[in-house]
């Protein structure tokens, strides 16, 4: 299933909350990738933050647990508010640092906290005869920071995300482009099959650089325009 856990709170209303991590990126001497604190943080929030708008939910508060020091605590919080400009969102950030102990590491986690009423709740709502497609290419590490080009835009995410020709977006994380397909056919009592793109399928897709969506074949002339180089159909394989 999704990666956002669903608890009720009111009838017909449910909180969703959404979570990602990091650690050994960032500033510190024992990191294997080198990153400033804010670009940290800010790949952190995006992943989050996009797990949680791409369920259906409003995007309430953000919490952060840095252990990178406090003096990368402002750094930390101009990283999320930059993923939430960009998503036209403004959210109040809470959290805790480690402060009794220094690492040599860099680490952090960030929390996206809403709430999703059942109606709009945007799961296993692809219809038969669906097609699908990649936006942006999976990136994990260094080439997140070498091939920004690649990088699918939250601009681009949010106007997808708006789109009725759109049914559903899933956020490529580390486990790749085929496990998230099969989680999404799964969600809409699908069995899993096996499918073809130009993209790798195994590979990590990192901080949810690209996403996955389903749509409808009617749109996919619009939806290649609008997403230019980074559109990857994906097929199905009979």
């Amino acid at each position: 299933m999704r990666d956002v856990l669903f608890l009720p709170l009111t009838e017909g209303r449910e909180l969703a909350i959404a979570v990602d991590g990091s650690a050994a990126v960032g500033d510190k001497p024992g990191d294997t990738v080198h990153a400033p604190a804010e670009t940290v943080a800010y790949f952190a929030a995006r992943v989050a933050l996009m797990e949680l708008l791409s369920v259906g939910a409003e995007a309430n508060a953000v919490v952060l647990q840095n252990f990178m020091g406090d003096d990368r605590w402002e750094a930390l919080c101009r990283g999320i508010e930059r993923v939430c400009h960009e998503l036209s969102l403004r959210l109040p950030v809470t959290g805790s640092t480690e402060s009794n102990f220094s690492t040599v590491q860099s680490a952090l986690g960030v929390m996206a906290v809403g709430t999703v009423a059942a109606e709009r709740k945007r799961i296993g709502v692809t219809p038969e005869g669906a097609k699908f497609a990649v936006i942006g290419r999976p990136l994990v590490g260094p080439a997140v920071l070498a091939h920004p080009q690649w990088v699918a835009p939250l601009s681009l995410f949010v106007e997808l995300l708006a789109s009725p020709s759109v049914y559903e977006l899933v956020p490529i994380g580390s486990k790749g482009i085929y496990y998230e397909w099969m989680q999404l056919l799964a969600a809409n009592g699908r069995q899993g099959r096996a499918c073809a793109c130009p993209l790798p399928l195994f590979a990590s897709g990192g901080p949810a650089t690209s996403f996955l969506i389903s749509y409808d074949r009617a749109a996919e002339g619009a939806l290649r325009k609008r997403a230019g180089r980074l559109f990857f159909s994906l097929f199905a394989e009979r």
